[in-house]
């Protein structure tokens, strides 16, 4: 769900967002007039007075849009389903300031499954940022969490922030470096 940028946008309501790139949370107050810039992944990043927000999903509805939909699992999904939706939801986890989601960025290291339990899974993931100072790397690793736990069956998350070995341009998938002009 990708809008075009600068769509104008007036809170109809008090809304939590995080400041970008310090991850401060901040209260917009309704009446507060912006421009969506990134709309990807279920969160929107908003341009207001001279700062780039980012509003999460479940509050999308205070600019005006939809909320993510629930995800849904069919009755005979295996391993391998599961293991493919939740990397499909770390797709949907997006750097707030380039459109390019934390996958194809390379930020996520490993990704191991327990299935011992099919009813509840659990999801043991290793990633890092683009910079050991960024501000929005708490928000990040929530977003990892809140997306994979969005996954039928998976009823834990762990996530943990590494930086060994350092994030380098050349983790990033070829799209993701086609995007940014490298290929």
């Amino acid at each position: 769900m990708q809008m075009p940028h600068n769509e104008p946008v007036t809170f109809t309501r008090d809304c939590e967002a995080v400041l970008i790139p310090a991850g401060d949370t901040v209260e917009i107050p309704v009446g507060t007039h912006g421009n969506i810039t990134q709309a990807l992944g279920g969160s929107f990043t908003v341009y207001i007075a001279g700062n780039l927000i980012r509003i999460a999903g479940e509050n999308a509805d205070a600019i005006g849009q939809e909320p993510p939909e629930p995800l849904h699992l069919p009755d005979d999904a295996t391993a391998e389903d599961v293991e493919k939706l939740v990397w499909e939801q770390m797709e949907t986890v997006f750097d707030p300031e380039i459109p390019i989601n934390l996958v194809d960025l390379g930020l996520i290291y490993r990704c191991e499954f327990d299935h011992s339990d099919p009813d509840q899974r659990v999801v043991d993931i290793d990633m890092t940022l683009t910079a050991p100072g960024c501000g929005m790397g708490d928000i990040l690793v929530d977003d990892v969490k809140a997306k994979v736990r969005m996954v039928p069956t998976v009823a834990q998350v762990k996530v943990e922030m590494v930086f060994d070995p350092p994030w380098t341009m050349e983790m990033m998938s070829d799209a993701a470096k086609l995007h940014v002009g490298m290929l």
